[in-house]
C-alpha cells in the first residue's frame, strides 16, 4: 500500500475585529495611509489640523508663565519656546506629510527601531492625555461658572462627548473642526477688540506687570529658563499635527506651492499662533486680575468674562462660555483621537493584538478623567515643566535625524516603518532620547544647582541634537535597516508606489509602501499583520543577518532624497 504526502498546509489567515476593520473609524491608524485614501486638498487638510488647535490651554500656560516670572521674562520664554518648536516641527511635519505616516511611524524610521519608539508612543499617549485633562478641566469650569454644574460632574461630562465624534474618525473631526471655527474665531478677537476701545490703556501697563510672585518686571535668566520650559511642554503638539497631515495629498508641480504652504501652516505654524494664544491669556489675566483675583486669573473663563463685560453686559457669561466649551470640545476630540492612536501603536508592538482603534480611547479618556478628579490643574506649571524635558528629547532627535543624520548618509534617505525591515532598538535616536532626557530631569530636580534646574530643557534639546547624529556615526548607521528594503542604487527603476498588493495574511490589498516580503508566508505581508505575527520569530530579519535574506519578492520603497 503506497502512502500519499500529507498536503503542505497553508499560512494561518487573519480576519480583524469589525472595529478594527472598519477603515471610516480605523482611518488606517497603526499604518501608512495610502495615496488612494487621501481625497482632501492641501487648503483643507491645513484647515482642519489647525482647528485643533483652538484649546485655551495655551491662555493658562502663558498667565502662568507671566504670572510667575514677569511679563518680560514670559514674553522672552514665551517666543524663544515657540522658535524650537517651529524649527524642530518643519522637517518633522514635512516627513509625515511626504511619507503618509503618523509620528510614530516616523520616529520608528528615524533613530529609535521598531521596539525602540514603543517608549516615544508612551510619551506620546502622556501628552495626549495630560492636556485632554487640562482642556476638560478649562471646560468644567466654564460649566460649572455658567450653570453651576459641579466640576466633577462636569469633567465627566467633557469626558464623554467627545466619544461619539472619535469614534467615527478623520471624517468627523473635519466636520467638527469646520462647523465650529467661525464661532472660534470670533469668540478668540472679540474680547481683545472690547479692551481696545473699553481699556486701551492697559495693553501698555501689562508690559510692566512684574508677576503675582515677586519676580519683578526686569528680565531674569532664572525666569526665562524655567518659562521656558513650561512653554516647551507643548512640543509635542507636532504629533497631533501629524495625525492630520498624513492625509495631505501627493506634492505634485501643480499643488507644490499649495503643498508646501499648507504642510508648513498646519505642521509647526501651529505655533505661531500657539504663541500668539499665549501672550493673549497672559494680557487677559493681568486684566482681571484685580477683579477675580489670582486663582481665577489663571482659569480662561473669568477673563473671558471680564473682557466681554463692557459690551455685552448679563450676556457676557454665556458668550464666554459657550466660546470656551467649543474650543475645548475642538481640541478634546483631537487629543481623544490621538492617544487612540498612539495606545493602539503601543498595545499592537506589545501584545501582538490589534481590537481596534476604538477601544483606546476609553483608556486614554480613563486616566484624563482621573487626572481632573486629582485637580491636576492645580499643579499645572510643575507637571508641564518635568514633561517638557522628555518631550524634547524625543522631538529634537527625531529632528536630528530627518535633517542631519539622512543629510550626511549617516540614516537611509527615507523612512522605514516595518517591522519586517527594523532592528528592534536603534541607539541613534532611542539612545539618544534617554540619555538627554535622564541627564534634563536630573537638573530639573535640582540636582546640578540653579542655573541647570532652569535651562533643564535647553540641555535635553542640545543632548539629543548632538548625541543622535554622533551615536549614528559611531555606529556606522548600521542599526537603521536590519535588512535591505529592494535596491536603491542609481539607475534602477523606481516602481508605482500606488500599486496595490494583496497582504498573504489578511487577504487585503494595500499599496506598496504598506507592504513587506515575508519569508514565513511566501509572500507579501501587510504592515500590520507583521507587526502582530507572534510566532514568526522574525524570520526574515535573521536571514539578512545570515546572508540570506528570505523573499523572492522584492517589495522596494522609493527614496525620497530631501524631507
Amino acid at each position: 500500500m503506497t502512502e500519499t504526502a500529507a498536503p503542505p498546509q497553508s499560512p494561518p489567515r487573519r480576519s480583524y475585529a469589525r472595529l478594527a476593520a472598519d477603515e471610516s473609524r480605523e482611518d488606517y491608524s497603526l499604518r501608512y495611509a495610502p495615496h488612494a485614501f487621501r481625497r482632501w486638498s492641501p487648503g483643507t487638510v491645513a484647515g482642519t489640523a489647525l482647528g485643533g488647535i483652538a484649546y485655551l490651554a495655551d491662555f493658562a500656560i502663558g498667565a502662568s508663565i507671566v504670572f510667575a516670572y514677569g511679563f518680560t521674562s514670559g514674553l522672552a520664554a514665551i517666543l524663544a519656546a515657540a522658535a524650537v518648536i517651529f524649527l524642530t516641527g518643519v522637517p518633522i511635519a514635512r516627513a509625515c506629510a511626504r511619507y503618509g505616516l503618523d509620528m510614530d511611524l516616523v520616529t520608528r524610521g528615524a533613530g529609535f527601531g521598531y521596539f525602540g519608539s514603543t517608549l516615544t508612543s508612551l510619551i506620546y499617549a502622556s501628552f495626549t492625555f495630560i492636556f485632554f485633562a487640562l482642556e476638560g478641566s478649562i471646560m468644567a469650569q466654564a460649566m460649572h461658572q455658567a450653570v453651576g454644574l459641579p466640576l466633577q460632574v462636569g469633567y465627566l461630562i467633557t469626558t464623554l462627548i467627545v466619544i461619539p465624534i472619535v469614534f467615527k474618525g478623520m471624517g468627523a473631526l473635519a466636520k467638527v473642526q469646520a462647523w465650529t471655527q467661525p464661532v472660534w474665531l470670533i469668540g478668540l478677537v472679540l474680547p481683545f477688540l472690547v479692551l481696545a476701545f473699553h481699556a486701551p490703556g492697559s495693553w501698555g501697563a501689562s508690559a510692566d506687570f512684574g508677576g503675582t510672585e515677586g519676580a519683578g518686571s526686569g528680565f531674569s535668566w532664572i525666569g526665562f529658563g524655567f518659562g521656558t520650559g513650561i512653554a516647551l511642554s507643548l512640543i509635542a503638539q507636532i504629533g497631533e499635527q501629524a495625525d492630520y497631515l498624513r492625509f495631505m495629498p501627493a506634492k505634485t508641480p501643480a499643488n507644490s506651492r499649495r503643498w508646501n504652504l499648507a504642510v508648513l501652516a498646519a505642521g509647526p505654524g501651529w505655533v505661531i499662533i500657539g504663541a500668539a494664544k499665549q501672550l493673549g491669556g497672559a494680557f487677559l489675566a493681568f486684566v482681571a486680575l484685580e477683579a477675580v483675583g489670582t486663582t481665577h486669573a489663571l482659569e480662561p473663563i473669568a477673563p473671558q468674562i471680564e473682557a466681554l463685560r463692557p459690551w455685552l453686559g448679563g450676556f457676557a457669561l454665556p458668550a464666554a462660555a459657550l466660546f470656551v466649551i467649543v474650543s475645548q470640545i475642538k481640541i478634546n476630540v483631537t487629543n481623544a483621537y490621538s492617544g487612540s492612536l498612539s495606545w493602539s501603536n503601543f498595545f499592537s508592538r506589545v501584545t501582538h493584538r490589534h481590537p481596534g482603534r476604538v477601544w483606546y480611547i476609553f483608556l486614554n479618556l480613563g486616566i484624563a478623567l482621573t487626572l481632573m478628579e486629582l485637580n491636576m490643574f492645580s499643579m499645572l506649571g510643575k507637571l508641564l515643566g518635568f514633561y517638557s524635558n522628555v518631550g524634547i528629547a524625543w522631538i529634537a532627535a527625531v529632528a536630528a535625524d530627518l535633517v542631519i543624520n539622512k543629510r550626511l548618509g549617516l540614516s537611509p534617505p527615507y523612512i522605514e516603518f516595518k517591522r519586517a525591515y527594523l532592528y528592534a532598538v536603534n541607539p541613534a535616536g532611542f539612545g539618544a532620547m534617554v540619555i538627554a532626557s535622564t541627564v534634563s530631569i536630573l537638573a530639573f530636580f535640582g540636582l546640578f544647582g540653579t542655573y541647570p534646574e532652569a535651562f533643564s530643557t535647553f540641555i535635553a534639546a542640545g543632548l539629543s541634537l548632538l548625541l543622535c547624529p554622533l551615536i549614528a556615526w559611531a555606529t556606522k548607521g548600521r542599526y537603521y535597516l536590519a535588512r535591505p528594503n529592494g535596491v536603491n542604487g542609481p539607475g534602477v527603476e523606481v516602481p508605482d508606489i500606488t500599486a496595490t498588493h494583496t497582504c498573504s495574511v489578511c487577504e487585503t490589498a494595500y499599496e506598496l509602501p504598506d507592504i513587506a516580503d515575508c519569508p514565513v508566508q511566501s509572500g507579501p505581508i501587510c504592515s500590520l499583520c507583521c507587526s502582530l505575527d507572534a510566532t514568526c520569530g522574525d524570520a526574515c530579519r535573521k536571514g539578512a543577518k545570515e546572508g540570506a535574506a528570505g523573499g523572492a519578492v522584492v517589495l522596494a520603497t522609493p527614496v525620497v532624497r530631501r524631507i
